[in-house]
């Protein structure tokens, strides 16, 4: 990309911290649409679904097929430059995620780091791509701590994570909690600390997490899409979802299509 859409300071944060808040990224509109998407699911597949506790949360992963408002997410504009500027074109889509969670004032908060226990163990260096990052949409005001907020530990993504018996909580010294509001986002590293805090309200905190990563890596949650959700798709969107217009071969995913950087950087029309 030739312009910079991130500040000096969102860069300088980016690079010493991990992550950055990025706010009104989604216009009430849309979070209240995506917000209403969430909540068809958490009915689905837990409020009306025999045999499951009513109030527990939803962890629903691979959610592209369930509506084409997750689709659309994908590419956002407000939010798919700032992806490129911060990975480069040779992307793909690894992961969306919907996730709700309820009042549950006995949970101390989990941390850790994304990827397994491989990726754990590496980080790169301030000057480099990511190999991974996510987002995460708020759909819901959390706007005070300990409402199930967005946990990190800043700069954490240039140090090892800690390996032994005592967890990290959300009340771990150095843990920072979020606070956001609907329609804002959060950018992080796949190598920061992050989790979530316990939520003493009375209210659930609703989110959505796209995770992005290098075009080399295999993806997390869906090993391929059905032809109805390509057809559903942008060219742009297509190539995200691993469809490079062409026969797999040798190498086919690590040397990327020569339209590559065509296709990702230019919005496309619907196929």
């Amino acid at each position: 990309m030739e312009s910079s859409i991130l500040t000096d300071k969102q860069k300088q944060q980016w690079s010493i911290d991990g992550y950055i808040l990025l706010k009104g990224v989604l216009s009430a509109g849309e979070s209240g649409n995506l917000k209403r998407e969430v909540d068809r699911l958490h009915r689905r597949y837990v409020l009306n679904k025999a045999g499951v506790d009513p109030k527990s949360g939803l962890d629903r992963r691979n959610i592209l097929p369930d509506s084409d408002a997750f689709i659309h997410l994908m590419d956002h504009p407000a939010l798919f430059d700032v992806v490129l500027e911060l990975m480069g074109p040779y992307i793909q889509l690894s992961m969306a995620e919907a996730v709700v969670r309820p009042p549950n004032p006995g949970y101390r908060g989990f941390i850790h780091t994304d990827g397994g226990q491989a990726l754990r163990h590496i980080r790169v260096t301030e000057t480099s791509w990511p190999l991974q990052i996510k987002i995460q949409y708020f759909l819901t005001d959390v706007t005070k701590p300990d409402r199930g907020n967005f946990t990190l530990f800043p700069g954490s993504h240039l140090r090892p994570y800690p390996e032994g018996d005592v967890p990290i909580t959300a009340q771990t010294p150095g843990a920072v909690q979020l606070c956001a509001e609907a329609g804002d986002a959060a950018v992080f590293s796949h190598a920061l600390w992050h989790g979530v805090s316990p939520n003493l309200s009375r209210r659930s905190r609703k989110t959505l997490i796209y995770c992005y990563s290098q075009q080399c890596f295999r993806t997390f949650d869906f090993n391929g899409h059905t032809p109805e959700v390509l057809e559903r798709c942008t060219p742009r969107q297509r190539r995200l979802l691993g469809d490079l217009g062409r026969d797999w071969r040798p190498g086919a995913y690590f040397y990327s299509p020569e339209d590559q950087v065509e296709i990702i950087e230019q919005r496309s029309e619907v196929a």
